[in-house]
């Protein structure tokens, strides 16, 4: 059986001391507190300060939760609150495309799934939530890079691999690409990122209208198809999911 880190025990117990009782703790009350030497506390405390999870007051020399843990708490809410809020639409989509469907999030130059519903049939299918998808390649990409400036950045920094003969991967194209995604408020990946499959994505935005997420439906190309052109049906179902989503999260006009 692997053994925990003590040092990183230390650290989470010291997070979750200054984040209960008084405000802002002494070097001494964290360290008797946790029954650790000052040195060792003092050295912990150092690189929790670091790395922007502690802060020191000046003044006083307290120590005190610092913004970064923050920014982590609230892209954790954030998430939770857009898969919550996605739950019932996403299944009412799923139903009528009778297709599978994925909720992605920006992480790290990809899209992050953090929520997926099953195809409704029989078939034999893997829970996705947890894997990452290509931002230059995948419908749910391209929503996030034509709506999100962190996103768009990041795609045109990331190596954009070709994954098929259809993967555009040329930087004005995917510009390009990217002009008709924010027109026609949607987009699409056909067999850009794996033979014979098809998806279309559009943008989940939050009540200040800044774009949180992506949601779409993903299948076979012969089902998501028709004489060669995606299903009209499809893509209002898509965008209607998240215009739904997005009203939910408290954005107007949607």
């Amino acid at each position: 059986m692997a053994r925990n880190i003590q040092s990183l025990e230390r650290a989470a117990a010291m997070l979750r001391l200054l984040a209960g009782g008084e405000r802002r703790l002494g070097l001494s009350d964290i360290a008797s507190s946790l029954g650790l030497a000052k040195g060792t506390a003092h050295g912990i405390l150092r690189t929790l300060q670091h790395v922007g999870f502690v802060e020191q007051d000046e003044v006083s020399g307290r120590y005190q939760l610092g913004a970064e843990l923050l920014r982590l708490g609230t892209t954790y809410l954030d998430v939770h609150e857009l898969r919550a809020r996605a739950l019932v639409w996403t299944d009412d989509l799923a139903r009528s495309s009778g297709e599978s469907v994925y909720l992605g999030v920006l992480h790290q130059q990809g899209v992050l799934i953090v929520h997926h519903v099953f195809r409704p049939d029989d078939s034999r299918q893997v829970l996705e939530v947890g894997a990452m998808q290509p931002l230059h390649s995948t419908a749910l990409g391209k929503v996030l890079a034509a709506y999100d400036p962190v996103a768009h950045s990041e795609a045109l920094e990331a190596d954009r691999k070709a994954f098929t003969e259809r993967t555009v991967c040329d930087p004005d194209a995917f510009e390009r690409i990217l002009d008709v995604t924010r027109a026609r408020g949607y987009a699409a990946d056909v067999e850009e990122t794996w033979e014979g499959v098809a998806s279309i994505a559009a943008p989940v935005h939050d009540r200040r209208r800044m774009p949180v997420g992506a949601v779409g439906v993903m299948g076979a190309v012969e089902r998501l198809q028709r004489d060669g052109e995606l299903r009209p049906e499809l893509v209002a179902a898509v965008r209607d999911c998240a215009r739904a989503v997005s009203r939910d999260l408290g954005a107007r006009r949607f």
